[in-house]
């Protein structure tokens, strides 16, 4: 496929073809630094969603029947295709998601890693024997496919995020419908199905719809051809999807009478509050290494992203030193430079988001020490100390450059501080000692903590979730493998059972 093929993301893909979408809707696709219009795409409508479902449902008990090495010569030559596009992969996310260059090339890293994870998978979906209670019995289970995935991917790594769900599903002998985010629809989407076309994936196998979530959103969740929902997003949307899955605003209605149709599972990977700890031990020019990483990449739009760092008192004031003067060296501006850790905001929407999130720290008392104008919709880092551990700075989810420090009395403190959220997904924790790091590590309410190192990290292999409201499920390596196939229990009784009537 010639690389013009990969410069023309104005329609759906459904059934192996592409085609406008039939909504009478259409969307400008905005570079979020330039504001410059990358194109126009005809966005699907409710018709579009049921032809993309029906195709894929139509396509998918062939493709798990295809042997486990066509499956991984599938997923190998995606792997080919990602090393020879990853230029043009990172400029598309640079230009559509506002990606430093640093940020797209460790995505693109990251979607070649659980590509490869992924081409072990058909060999991996193995059964086993059983012992039996009933005598001539054989008892056995399998790993089957589950059937149709509905995938919702997110702005922010777009193209990972999507790889992630959309190449595990496939590979297990799932077919897979996929809407990406509107803010990212290429790099999210279309851009997918160009590579898995490109690697002769069958038709139906995947299906790209972009559309309005006023249009399509719900309908596109409570579809009855889906066995899952993989969302990945904000906390409040994955609740109306989990809702949504279950049954939702028609359960009531017909969930009895349609004998449980619209019940299906959900993986949700949503917000989080990750804290950084720095106690008492840290050697705190690691320390601020760390936080500056962990809350700058990618301008904070991570759901990883240290959202606040929490300090024990004995070092607060040399490490509150120590971040100002490393942070004054981070640079932000134009993604497309080498060397820019901070680059736009995605849209307006977003920018505002954090005008007032700032607006409301300063009113709330916390002392803001490293600031600066907004241009081209680039935030410089901003960094509050004295902050309220129990203000709206430390409690929500801000999403974009804006640190705050917080002081802890002690350890005792700190791990209580840490835990004061209503989400659990990743934090990190500083110090010299590590068996101390993991005693306090293992006392964190989330699903993963990293010692020494940025609360950043998504590994092909290990096992990627959050607690409380952080979400359901775990992606990568057996964890996914799990969560995208189901287990079958066969008995095979070889001679008659006397049965007591």
């Amino acid at each position: 496929m010639s690389s013009d093929a990969y410069r023309n993301f104005n329609q759906q893909y459904i059934n192996g073809l592409w085609r406008d979408g039939a909504s009478s809707r259409s969307s400008d696709n905005i570079n979020p630094y330039t504001q410059e219009r990358i194109n126009t795409i005809a966005l699907a409508n409710q018709a579009d969603v049921d032809a993309a479902y029906q195709s894929a449902q139509a396509a998918q008990k062939a493709w798990a029947a295809t042997l486990h090495t066509e499956r991984t010569a599938l997923v190998q030559r995606v792997g080919v295709i990602l090393q020879q596009r990853a230029e043009e992969i990172i400029d598309w996310l640079i230009q559509e998601s506002g990606s430093t260059r640093l940020k797209a090339t460790i995505e693109v890293g990251a979607a070649q890693g659980i590509t490869a994870e992924a081409a072990t998978f058909p060999a991996r979906m193995v059964g086993a024997l059983l012992p039996s209670n009933i005598p001539h019995q054989d008892s056995r289970y399998y790993r089957q496919a589950l059937g149709v995935i509905a995938v919702i991917s997110p702005w922010n790594f777009p193209f990972h995020l999507s790889m992630r769900s959309v190449i595990t599903a496939i590979a297990c002998g799932n077919s897979v419908v996929l809407k990406p985010a509107s803010d990212t629809p290429i790099t999210g989407g279309l851009l997918l199905a160009k590579i898995f076309e490109e690697a002769g994936l069958p038709a139906g196998v995947l299906n790209v719809v972009v559309g309005a979530g006023s249009e399509i959103g719900d309908y596109f969740v409570e579809h009855a051809v889906p066995r899952m929902v993989s969302f990945t997003g904000s906390t409040a949307v994955g609740k109306r999807v989990g809702a949504l899955a279950v049954g939702g605003r028609y359960i009531k209605r017909v969930a009895l009478e349609l004998g449980g149709r619209y019940i299906k599972r959900v993986a949700l990977e949503l917000g989080g509050n990750a804290p950084l700890v720095v106690l008492d031990d840290a050697d705190l020019d690691q320390a601020v290494n760390i936080a500056a990483m962990g809350r700058f990449l990618h301008q904070g739009q991570i759901c990883m992203s240290t959202n606040r760092v929490i300090v024990d008192a004995k070092v607060y004031d040399a490490f509150v030193a120590k971040l100002v003067d490393k942070i004054k060296t981070v640079r932000y501006g134009n993604p497309d430079e080498m060397g820019v850790i901070v680059g736009p905001i995605i849209n307006e929407s977003q920018l505002s988001g954090l005008k007032k999130i700032i607006a409301q720290a300063e009113q709330d008392g916390a002392k803001l020490v490293l600031g600066g104008d907004i241009v081209n919709n680039v935030l410089p880092p901003h960094v509050f100390i004295d902050v309220d551990p129990q203000s709206a700075l430390a409690k929500e989810e801000s999403f974009g450059p804006v640190l705050p420090v917080i002081k802890a009395r002690d350890e005792a403190h700190a791990l209580e501080l840490a835990n004061d959220t209503e989400y659990g997904l990743s934090s990190a924790v500083v110090t010299r000692n590590h068996e101390r790091g993991v005693a306090f590590a293992l006392q964190i309410e989330a699903g993963m903590t990293h010692i020494n190192d940025i609360t950043v990290d998504d590994q092909a292999h290990a096992p990627f979730g959050g607690e409380k409201n952080s979400g359901l499920g775990r992606f990568n390596g057996d964890w996914i493998l799990e969560e995208f196939t189901r287990t079958h229990w066969i008995t095979v009784q070889t001679q008659p059972r006397p049965y007591p009537l």
